[in-house]
């Protein structure tokens, strides 16, 4: 083998506001079977991660439950590492940005930068809350759509019509903390003159450290012009204090990131021989990788690249980004019961059949992957247990009985051997790319080639006959010898298994390159089953599960859970308090959908005419990602009749039909009980 690699990895960290979910862990079972195989090859590696523990939203969440931020992300933090260990995640440090060491690299890198001349500040106008007392993030602003008018939208986006704006346009613009009207007010904020790195970005994103597609997606941002990036935010906040500005805080996009280093500067503290400036120095020579969504390309691949380099440490080796998790086609959902946490998964399925699902899923680029869930049982049942342990299985039995656990003292076929082994490096070659998925399938080639070796030989029938008792032992002996391998292939993948496996075959856990010594007169352990196939009411049991888990948030630890909250009045509280003549002005009828049709050139609008007992108004309405248009004809809904009528790009909308849930798929119009009437009020 060649000279072992210096090797540091990261995970993008997870937010410490709520569980781990399904999703989230598309990415650190990626990155973790990545880790694990570079261990096996002997390389020096370490992965490293942390829980992003600053913001607005962690500040109000702590102060809705009555407790500190500080209590807060301690408790999730414990409960992120108990998912993360259970689910086989090898972190070498685990650790959160609310440090000492993240506090200390955050202000060095600001610092730096700044006596560089790459921090600019300015006064800018922004909504505050009067009662909280405190400058609202756009999130944090609820109001009428200046383009659609649709109510209830955030103060950057529109869910209905998908307009971008800012939150000095909204109209009715309310705090959703505390319902009151927002105040525009001044402030000083400080920015990272991004622009100052635009070369030395450009020749890096260029320069092979990004996915083709990632690298194409950063020249738009190229071409509309890198702008300032507002690193500051005011009191009061949970994070750290900018140093030289009392009473402004580093934006949590600042010192997230920086987090990487908070943690690997942790772990050297506590492992003797471990350099911080080995990794991450301006001249180091160690692979530096970072494995995140590409929902933050924008941060990893532009921002923090320029702020390290601005501050005098090195830039990443690569960023591999990866696309999102639907289930059965479908975007994870709440009502389906498909918006899965980790903890409920556990609480049903081995966690192995999902690392090795998702395995078989992934590929190096930036797609989107599908858990199927009738799929993920038939490849689990047949892949894992049909294929892989059945090879153990079928042949650990008559070594154990009839040989007292010995192998035979040579291989039966060397040949087969040695074609198993020449195969690793192609499935090497896999893992270290990325391709996982192609890894499986060659992996699974491999072990249909045993189960034939096997099914020719028919141990079975060898062994009812007399006089081929040496003959027995060599066909098991192979057998489990090719399942040894095999298991050390899918090692990265199924590292529980594997080491169930090694404490059956009475093997060191096992490395690449043991992998092509063959166990030769060694003595076994008795076999006991290694998995158990999946049974589909389990999942239904975890579909279920998941939909309870509607009515409860936060903690999954019962002892230090806070009471049940409400999913959707803490996504959207309710507003502030009206009076009952301020609620009358709005009248409510029902309305028979008597026609719904697709809007050309709108990706989220439905157009319909509504018939409200012989008069009809036509209403465009933001569910197209809902319903099917044929769906809803002849239904009966709810709409507002006297809302002023709106001219849009597609026509003129004349009322608005009524729809609770959080968007996307998630929605659902409001349909009054059997026998009323179009046209009937709603009071």
């Amino acid at each position: 083998m060649s000279q072992p690699r210096d090797i540091l990895i990261t995970s993008a960290l997870p937010y410490a506001n709520g569980p781990i979910h399904i999703g989230h862990l598309v990415e650190y079972i990626q990155t973790d079977i990545w880790a694990r195989f570079q261990k096996m090859r002997g390389h020096n590696c370490w992965y490293v991660c942390a829980d992003d523990a600053h913001g607005t939203p962690i500040m109000l969440r702590a102060r809705q439950e009555g407790i500190t931020p500080e209590q807060l992300i301690a408790r999730v933090a414990e409960e992120h590492q108990a998912d993360f260990a259970a689910f086989r995640v090898g972190f070498d440090n685990y650790h959160s940005t609310h440090s000492p060491e993240n506090q200390h690299y955050a202000t060095l890198i600001y610092e730096r930068n700044r006596d560089a001349g790459h921090i600019a500040k300015r006064m800018i106008t922004q909504a505050y809350d009067p009662v909280e007392q405190m400058f609202l993030p756009d999130r944090f602003i609820k109001g009428e759509c200046p383009k659609c008018g649709a109510p209830d939208q955030y103060g950057d986006n529109c869910e209905a019509c998908g307009a971008s704006y800012s939150p000095a346009e909204l109209k009715n613009p309310r705090s959703a903390v505390s319902g009151a009207v927002p105040e525009q007010r001044e402030s000083d904020h400080y920015f990272f003159r991004l622009g100052d790195f635009e070369t030395m970005l450009k020749e890096w994103t260029r320069g092979g450290s990004l996915q083709k597609e990632v690298a194409n997606k950063l020249d738009e941002w190229f071409e509309a012009g890198l702008q300032e990036w507002d690193i500051s935010r005011d009191a009061p906040y949970f994070g750290f204090e900018i140093p030289d500005h009392p009473g402004k805080f580093f934006y949590v996009w600042l010192d997230a990131p920086i987090g990487y280093m908070a943690s690997f500067q942790n772990l050297c503290d506590k492992t003797p021989g471990l350099d911080f400036d080995r990794f991450w120095g301006r001249d180091s020579t160690a692979e530096l990788y970072h494995f995140i969504g590409k929902d933050i390309i924008y941060f990893h691949a532009l921002f923090f690249p320029a702020m390290l380099h601005g501050a005098g440490f090195r830039t990443p080796s690569a960023i591999f980004a990866h696309g999102f998790l639907t289930v059965d086609g479908q975007k994870m959902s709440k009502s389906r019961g498909t918006f899965i946490k980790a903890r409920t998964y556990l609480d049903h399925l081995n966690p192995e059949y999902l690392r090795y699902y998702f395995a078989a899923k992934l590929g190096s680029s930036v797609d989107d992957i599908d858990l199927n869930l009738e799929d993920f049982t038939a490849r689990v049942n047949a892949d894992l247990v049909g294929k892989v342990v059945n090879i153990a299985s079928r042949c650990a039995g008559f070594i154990g009985k009839r040989f007292d656990g010995r192998l035979s003292g040579a291989l039966a076929e060397p040949e087969l051997f040695a074609e198993f082994i020449a195969a690793g490096d192609s499935i090497a070659a896999a893992y270290e790319k990325r391709e996982f998925s192609r890894a499986v399938r060659e992996i699974m080639a491999l072990a249909d080639r045993a189960n034939q070796y096997i099914d020719e030989k028919a141990p079975w029938v060898v062994a009812k006959q007399d006089g081929r008792e040496a003959e027995l032992q060599d066909i098991c002996s192979m057998g489990l010898n090719l399942f040894r391998v095999l298991i050390g292939y899918l090692r990265p993948i199924l590292p529980a298994t594997a080491a169930e496996s090694e404490s059956f075959l009475r093997i060191d856990p096992l490395t690449w390159e043991a992998l092509a010594t063959p166990l030769i007169d060694h003595v076994i352990a008795p076999f006991k089953p290694l998995m158990t196939r999946v049974d589909p009411k389990q999942i239904e049991a975890m579909l279920e599960a998941s939909k309870e888990d509607l009515s409860a948030t936060g903690s999954t630890v019962a002892a230090a859970a806070p009471a049940a909250v409400n999913p959707h009045l803490e996504r959207d509280p309710v507003a502030a308090p009206i009076d009952y003549d301020s609620f009358a002005k709005v009248d409510l009828r029902v309305a028979l959908i008597r026609e719904a049709r697709l809007v050309e050139g709108a990706d989220k609008l439905l157009q319909l005419t509504l018939d409200l007992g012989g008069e009809t108004r036509n209403v465009f309405a933001g569910i197209r990602s809902a319903y099917d248009p044929k769906e809803l004809e002849g239904r009966m809904t709810v709409m507002v009749a006297n809302l002023a009528p709106r001219k849009m790009r597609f026509g003129v909308s004349e009322g608005m039909v009524l729809a609770a849930g959080p968007g996307g798929k998630d929605l659902f119009i409001l349909s009054p009980d059997s026998g009323a009437e179009p046209g009937m009020k709603v009071k």
